[in-house]
């Protein structure tokens, strides 16, 4: 669980950072004594909150994998069938409105903290989870493919984080990923036909 929060972490954190750096700038404005290192904290907080429940399904995911005898010294999935099931889930996934309404709000800051602020610690407290769910909507199927690529694979890990990176903040992100979806389901289309060859 512990190796999982860290990775995720690693990973999610950067393409959050223009979220919590524009509401530490908000509340800052909002805040009379013009601090809000504890406010910020809180979101930042709560929002690694939802990625910690996330390291846990995902541990007990990786327990069922190497129970079944179908991970990698890497842990990476050994299973071609199984590789193309992840491929084509992550691939629909990137296509669907659900992921697109949740990658608006991550590629929105300000558009999000217009739509949901809320005043004191709970009200912190609910808009860090809020957002850390909106975040977990747009990349919890990407983040299953780190059992395609291997969990321990550094370089897939930054292949990932990047494409998450890219997806959030650069301009034609959006586009981008629903075009890796249409390649990641033609890939995992093609595991699946050879896991049957």
């Amino acid at each position: 669980v512990v190796m999982w929060f860290v990775m995720m972490i690693a990973m999610m954190l950067p393409s959050a950072a223009p979220m919590i750096l524009l509401f530490a700038a908000v509340d800052r404005k909002r805040t009379p004594r013009g601090s809000s290192f504890g406010a910020t904290s809180l979101f930042a907080l709560s929002y690694l909150i939802v990625w910690a429940a996330f390291s846990i399904a995902a541990t007990w995911a990786q327990w069922g994998l190497e129970k079944a005898a179908l991970l990698s010294p890497e842990m990476g999935i050994g299973s071609t069938a199984l590789t193309g099931v992840l491929l084509l889930l992550a691939g629909v996934y990137q296509l669907i409105p659900l992921k697109q309404a949740c990658l608006h709000q991550c590629r929105s800051p300000l558009d999000f903290l217009t739509r949901y602020w809320r005043g004191g610690a709970f009200g912190v407290l609910e808009m860090g989870l809020r957002h850390g769910l909106f975040c977990l909507g747009c990349c919890w199927a990407l983040m299953l493919l780190l059992f395609v690529g291997g969990v321990m694979n550094l370089w897939w890990i930054g292949a990932l984080t990047i494409f998450v990176l890219l997806e959030k903040l650069a301009p034609l992100g959006a586009q981008g990923g629903r075009l890796s979806g249409v390649l990641l389901i033609a890939i995992g289309l093609w595991n699946l036909v050879r896991s049957h060859g």
